[in-house]
């Protein structure tokens, strides 16, 4: 990543096991650290995520409306349809007496 930064820290200590007998060592520990760029992609990740259903779950409401709707309008023609025949049979049977 372009925002890696590295940490490097050097210690050296002098042991001294005898008086004429000095042993230099040197630790060197090295760190890397992320920016946190990925924190900010899984972020946008999850929100697209969010959106994603959202919009998904909007446009399965807006099929069941629609389906409802067309079911609501199939009912009336029935019923119509129904008046009508109730209709006719009711002119008949007076053309008839």
């Amino acid at each position: 990543m372009a925002d890696e930064r590295t940490t490097v820290t050097e210690h050296t200590t002098d042991d001294t096991v005898h008086p004429n007998d000095t042993t230099r060592h040197t630790t060197v520990v090295t760190e890397k650290r992320s920016g946190g760029a990925g924190w900010v992609i899984a972020l946008i990740l999850l929100l697209i995520a969010v959106a994603v259903g959202y919009f998904a779950l909007r446009a399965s409401d807006s099929e069941v409306a629609k389906d409802n709707a067309v079911e609501e309008a199939a009912g009336q023609v029935g019923a119509a349809a129904e008046s009508v025949g109730d209709a006719a049979q009711n002119a008949a049977d007076n053309i008839g007496n």
